[in-house]
């Protein structure tokens, strides 16, 4: 009987020993991979939930493991911004207007959990924040202006290996002699320079179309041009290619919606400008993707429809509302529903506690 009852207790000692293992195995290698909002609920849990949360190394291992997007800024013409959630208990931020920044700004670009902004006033100076934990940097005024639309394009890669988060951004801006010059920021040396690289040509640029993939940004432009920028070699260059600009794993895509048929043309080689004459390699891979009609409730898309699209999520318009439609649950969710979407536009965002 003594014996019975000394096993029992040994149980019992056993599964308390499983379940403080499990509690550490959550905090140490599960907190991170979650959302910057659903963390902030866990700082209630415990003390030492709280204590880690608050650490620069939890910031900087978070926004290494969490890179999702999470949701859309949205701004009109003359509007503030606002957050569009794909899923509001999970995702967002404590001032989507952004007034903690020290003007009224317009989004211009994001990348991996940082918003590149830029003032009304004065030389409509950038500032680079994080929405979540309201930090912000304003950075030095550039050597050329930019227009009051600058196709300007924020890179943001996390690494482990980083502590700080560098990042850089680049614009095109029109060239005097009758095409477009570069000019980066880079975080890690504090100021701009002005690429030596120069694209003569005929070509006009839509300033908010830039994705970056695999170290070259990409422009759409009129005509079904695309301008690209190669970062590493400081190159130019121009491609012919329809549709939204988007990138699916990893890869330039042009995006185009005709009766519910989704067209996904991906850049499959970047070099045929330099290729023999009467290559049989062709620069883009052709996808028809069907959507599904009953998700989207029987909304009608055209050629213009799609607005955003990374990997799985697609942002698109018909009339006034939006849609976020997942390509690979084929699930679809209304994002908004107002007439300012015609003259408005959206930045992708992921809900990081990188810190700048």
């Amino acid at each position: 009987m003594d014996q019975g009852k000394k096993q029992i207790s040994i149980v019992r000692n056993s599964n308390n020993k499983i379940y403080l293992d499990l509690k550490d195995i959550v905090r140490e290698h599960v907190l991170q991979f979650l959302p910057a909002k659903s963390i902030f609920r866990f700082t209630g849990v415990c003390r030492d939930w709280k204590l880690l949360i608050s650490t620069p190394f939890f910031a900087h291992n978070q926004s290494n493991c969490f890179r999702k997007i999470s949701g859309f800024f949205f701004q009109s013409s003359t509007g503030d911004p606002s957050f569009l959630s794909l899923n509001p208990m999970a995702y967002g931020v404590p001032d989507p207007s952004l007034r903690f920044l020290p003007e009224a700004v317009d989004i211009r670009s994001s990348s991996n959990g940082l918003l590149c902004c830029q003032g009304r006033t004065d030389y409509n100076a950038y500032y680079i924040c994080n929405p979540v934990t309201k930090e912000w940097k304003k950075l030095p005024k550039p050597e050329n202006y930019h227009g009051p639309e600058p196709a300007v394009v924020l890179i943001f890669e996390p690494s482990v290996l980083n502590f700080v988060a560098e990042y850089k951004l680049v614009c095109a801006f029109p060239s005097e002699l009758d095409g477009y010059e570069f000019e980066i920021y880079s975080s890690s040396e504090g100021s701009w320079r002005t690429s030596g690289e120069i694209f003569l040509g005929s070509c006009k640029i839509q300033p908010s179309s830039g994705v970056h993939a695999n170290g070259i940004i990409y422009w759409m432009a009129r005509n079904n041009k695309i301008l690209a920028f190669d970062l590493t070699m400081e190159r130019s260059q121009l491609y012919y290619g329809g549709g939204t600009l988007g990138v699916i794993n990893g890869k330039l895509c042009g995006l185009s919606v005709s009766h519910q048929r989704l067209s996904v043309k991906v850049l499959s080689n970047a070099y045929t400008n330099t290729m023999q004459m009467h290559s049989s390699i062709k620069t883009w891979e052709t996808h028809i993707i069907t959507l599904d009609s009953s998700a989207l409730g029987g909304a009608v898309f055209d050629l213009d429809s799609v607005l955003y699209a990374q990997d799985d999520i697609l942002v698109l318009r018909s009339g006034r509302t939006l849609y976020a439609y997942n390509r690979k649950t084929r699930e679809a969710k209304i994002l908004m529903s107002d007439s300012s979407i015609t003259n408005g536009k959206i930045v992708s965002y992921v809900n990081s506690l990188v810190d700048i």
